[in-house]
């Protein structure tokens, strides 16, 4: 550990600077549980829109996602249609998804992810990641461009694409988010809530556990804060 990050003190110290630190920590817990109701009491939009989704038991609509719960969590993986692998940044969060979804379930929550390249394609990554959860083509439908997760390259020359709820955003043809849906009993869809680019950080646990190590995520000499990362299985090549 480099020098300058050290701060050796004494035991008593410590724990003085802990407890200081706690208080601040349980004050940010009290803060992240109110936004956390504030999410779940945003007001819910009809999805009336028809889409379609192609996964390896054949076409569904957007319904059909959601098995047998009444909630439905979309990531929106990034995967152009002329790639020939998924989006690097979104396998790093992939690949905690299939230990989630037991759990979810049991909470009444189904967990999918959807991406524009063909179903073939995604099958065939998949495959080769080693993962299992539920993963849809959207490629028949406007569901990613509905959803403002995919964009035409005359929308990112332009500057004209609406990306995290601003206009004129800095994209790529492909962007990651997270998406909430609720099906009522009579089988309406509404959607919730949705969530971008930073937005996505609690939900990488990874990131969580090198927030709390003492370099943290150690990532400002990189042009691209992600420039370190990998997919798993590549970084002893």
């Amino acid at each position: 550990m480099e020098g300058d990050r050290m701060h050796v003190v004494s035991a008593d110290e410590w724990n003085e600077a802990r407890r200081e630190l706690l208080a601040e920590e349980k004050e940010f817990q009290v803060r992240r549980d109110e936004l956390a109701r504030k999410r779940r009491s945003l007001p819910w939009r009809l999805v009336d829109a028809h889409y379609v989704f192609e996964g390896e038991d054949g076409v569904r609509g957007l319904a059909e996602l959601f098995g047998e719960s009444s909630q439905l969590v979309v990531y929106h993986f990034m995967f152009h249609p002329d790639w020939s692998e998924g989006c690097k940044s979104c396998s790093f969060w992939a690949d905690s998804f299939d230990r989630s979804i037991e759990h979810l379930r049991a909470r009444d929550t189904s967990m999918v992810a959807v991406s524009r390249a063909p179903h073939a394609k995604l099958a065939n990554y998949q495959l080769a990641m080693g993962w299992t959860f539920p993963w849809f083509s959207s490629s028949r439908s406007r569901f990613n461009a509905d959803f403002n997760v995919s964009f035409t390259p005359e929308e990112v020359k332009a500057g004209s694409a609406t990306y995290n709820y601003a206009s004129g955003a800095l994209v790529g043809e492909e962007m990651p988010g997270i998406s909430i849906f609720a099906k009522t009993e009579e089988a309406s869809v509404y959607h919730t809530y949705s969530t971008f680019a930073r937005g996505l950080d609690p939900f990488n646990a990874t990131y969580q556990y090198l927030d709390i190590v003492p370099r943290g995520r150690d990532e400002a000499e990189f042009s691209n804060p992600m420039e370190w990362l990998r997919r798993r299985g590549e970084y002893s090549r």
